[in-house]
């Protein structure tokens, strides 16, 4: 099982979200739960999302998330995205993408720091 802190949701529609998606999880018999954890990112080019936690399936929840944003016309951050190349910093990080239905409108890349269990903070963002 796989989790991951960087998945979010517009502001003003988390837990209407959130609910959803372990609805239809536990309707399909998916593997997967999503949590809000009360944390608000806010972007310069997308504007302000909470931020939700999951456990369960990646494609899962990727697939569950794209759908969600078609059903409930949002923006949503679909994270947990790697580079290819081994990249060693002194903190945390993370790639992202921000979807409207089944478009990508841009990427994000988070920052936390490794040690002490801070909250993921944006560094870069671009449109797509």
């Amino acid at each position: 099982m796989k989790d991951s802190e960087t998945f979010g949701v517009e502001d003003g529609s988390g837990k209407e979200v959130t609910e959803w998606l372990n609805e239809q999880a536990s309707i399909k018999k998916i593997k997967l739960e999503a949590r809000l954890y009360g944390y608000k990112i806010t972007t310069k080019n997308f504007g302000q999302f909470e931020m939700f936690s999951w456990i369960g399936d990646v494609q899962a929840a990727r697939k569950m998330i794209t759908r969600a944003s078609k059903r409930f016309k949002v923006k949503v951050i679909e994270g947990g995205y790697k580079p290819r190349e081994r990249v060693f910093r002194m903190e945390k990080f993370d790639y992202a993408k921000v979807r409207k239905g089944d478009r990508i409108i841009g990427r994000i890349e988070f920052v936390a720091p490794r040690f002490g269990g801070g909250q993921w903070k944006v560094r870069d963002e671009e449109r797509v």
